[in-house]
């Protein structure tokens, strides 16, 4: 595997980088591959130490009053820079459509919410439609699938970006995956509320994967990658799964998501 050599873009912008909930807590590898690509892209990277959650889960359970304080925070925290890119196609639509959803009555809160909204990038889709970017002198010689997550193709339209930048990997071979993008059946707390049709969804997710012949199965969303992953080890299934930005970034041959380092 070689990751030697990027193509740069000459314009450097700030960016904060929100790493998730998920991400921090069970895949930290994700955080480090998301800021060894946006600075092969051109950009200085920041963490904002004191971020937490974006408020999804608790957006997606009711819980308004809660969401909006954190939303705040992450408004707050993250207006100095100029842009916000998240590895989460989930979490970057939570900031970027539903943020200015939830101060539609309170003025001030809303044009602060809609200018980081505008600022928002899912990772992959950033690196295409913002920077422009590709990898150079990364190989991995690998069969691999790709699954869509609901959030980030159906609130934020990506779909050929992963694909773009995955297919200047050396030796990664893509494969179609069918109904690749039919929910996986995680959906946040949907999976805890409904635990059966969850595991319904993803069967059938498994099968369709094992049916590629593919080793890795590759994602956008840890969420969703961890479900699948899951799924496929309970069935004695040997697919090994990554976050895309793994592989770009050249961490395609360490352990997969659910194996231990």
């Amino acid at each position: 595997m070689a990751k030697d050599n990027f193509r740069q873009s000459a314009e450097v912008a700030r960016v904060g980088l929100f790493v998730t909930c998920l991400v921090d807590a069970m895949r930290p590898s994700i955080g480090f591959a998301a800021i060894s690509l946006l600075e092969a892209a051109g950009c200085r990277v920041e963490v904002p130490l004191e971020q937490t959650c974006c408020g999804q889960p608790a957006l997606n359970t009711g819980d308004l009053a809660g969401t909006r304080e954190l939303a705040q925070r992450t408004i707050t925290l993250f207006e100095p820079y100029d842009y916000i890119v998240v590895p989460s196609g989930s979490c970057a639509a939570t900031i970027r459509v539903h943020y200015p959803e939830l101060f539609h009555e309170e003025p001030h809160w809303r044009a602060r919410a809609d200018a980081l909204a505008a600022r928002t990038h899912e990772l992959l889709s950033f690196l295409v439609d913002v920077r422009g970017w590709s990898p150079t002198h990364v190989s991995l010689a690998a069969t691999a699938t790709y699954h869509d997550s609901c959030s980030g193709l159906r609130e934020l339209g990506i779909g050929s970006q992963p694909r773009r930048l995955l297919a200047a990997v050396d030796g990664l071979s893509l494969r179609p995956l069918e109904d690749n993008a039919t929910c996986c059946g995680f959906g946040g707390t949907f999976c805890v509320k409904y635990p059966a049709i969850s595991n319904a969804i993803v069967t059938e997710k498994a099968q369709h994967i094992e049916a590629t012949g593919a080793e890795l199965l590759l994602g956008g969303d840890l969420g969703c990658l961890m479900n699948m992953a899951g799924k496929l080890h309970r069935r004695g299934s040997g697919v090994r799964a990554f976050h895309a930005a793994e592989v770009l970034a050249g961490m395609g041959d360490g352990p997969a998501i659910g194996e231990v380092p």
